[in-house]
């Protein structure tokens, strides 16, 4: 008998975390796994990317706090058999709504960053520590992207041992390169460099640009993404007399061609938990330079060379100065370490979902 799967979400954004619960909407088995999406608001870039057979619940209300109380109506009356929840926020509102629902759902969540680094930077950062430390220990189970992220949980909030997991995200390797099949490649003979994220202080684009500035007069840096730093970025890339070496590309539905045509993806991330970017690059060929903050992307150098670990400042500059141009006309062979692969990484979490781990 297939398992009753509820999903929730604010709306679907073009992060990291909505495209880790598409991949598992779209290849979690079918005969096995009925799912539902519950999301605060059917709005945002990959609203059309959501599978056919997932049934979507708009809730209706952009907040927690409005969109929590009709969640778990739903909830009642939908009774799910396991819910998975990938937000910390939203975890721990599922967890503490769990104990009131009238059939006990398995409560998978997983952790998004790393907390140590993102807290702090959160409004309300101590009483989710505290939210954390009582809450998260009554969950299932709790899926880690990274160990430094599993030994924070375990040291730092009490979590026992035998709740974490450590599964990767999912890349989707095959259908990454196929799209990415004619690289895109911004114009000119000097080093091409990208990134790909949010404009928002985790991204760490604020203390990029000046780094950007040191470099060679030919060098040029397209940045993928919108959030709201993005016309604070476009001043200080002004003031900085680089607004002709960066070009603020928006929200790109499909970045894999740009990616591919890079010479290097930049990660000057002040937090992260897993960067999916990242791990797309490296599908992709593309070496990455990120800073030690990154989150598990440090555990990946371990056995990917192609990935430079670089301090904020100096060191970072010093890392871009030895990227050299290489264009391609086709996707480079990947670099992706295999634990990444798709499908290994959805039968752990199909295992995981049904109990079986």
């Amino acid at each position: 008998m297939a398992l009753d799967l509820a999903m929730a979400l604010p709306f679907m954004g073009g992060g990291g975390t909505e495209r880790v619960a598409l991949a598992l909407l779209d290849r979690l088995p079918k005969d096995r796994f009925r799912s539902t999406l519950y999301l605060f608001e059917r709005k945002g870039p990959l609203v059309g990317r959501i599978p056919s057979h997932v049934e979507v619940v708009d809730l209706g209300a952009p907040r927690l706090r409005r969109a929590g109380p009709r969640l778990f109506a739903e909830f009642r009356r939908q009774r799910p058999d396991v819910v998975f929840s990938t937000l910390g926020y939203i975890n721990l509102a599922m967890l503490a709504m769990r104990p009131f629902l009238p059939k006990r759902p398995r409560l998978i969540i997983r952790e998004p960053n790393t907390p140590s680094l993102s807290l702090p930077n959160l409004a309300f950062s101590r009483t989710l520590a505290i939210g954390y430390r009582l809450l998260y220990p009554q969950a299932d189970a709790i899926v880690c992207q990274s160990n430094w992220m599993a030994r924070e949980l375990a040291q730092d909030f009490a979590v026992p041992e035998r709740l974490l997991r450590r599964i990767a995200n999912p890349v989707d390797v095959e259908a990454l390169r196929a799209s990415a099949r004619t690289p895109r490649r911004h114009p000119g003979d000097g080093v091409r460099l990208v990134v790909a994220g949010r404009l928002t202080k985790q991204k760490g684009l604020d203390r990029l640009l000046p780094w950007v500035a040191a470099l060679a007069g030919d060098a040029h840096v397209t940045i993928l993404g919108e959030g709201p730093d993005g016309p604070a970025l476009k001043a200080q890339a002004e003031a900085l007399g680089i607004a002709g070496r960066v070009a603020f590309a928006g929200f790109v539905p499909d970045p894999a061609p740009a990616i591919a045509g890079a010479d290097a993806l930049l990660l000057p991330s002040r937090w992260e938990g897993m960067p999916n970017a990242a791990l797309e690059a490296l599908a992709l060929g593309t070496p990455v330079i990120g800073t030690p903050e990154s989150g598990g992307l440090a555990e990946v150098a371990e056995d990917c060379a192609a990935v430079a670990m670089a301090a904020a400042g100096d060191a970072f500059v010093r890392a871009m100065r030895g990227v050299r141009p290489m264009p391609a006309t086709e996707p480079r062979p990947s670099l992706l370490p295999a634990r990444f692969g798709i499908e290994r990484v959805v039968d752990a979490y199909a295992a995981l979902l049904e109990g079986r781990t």
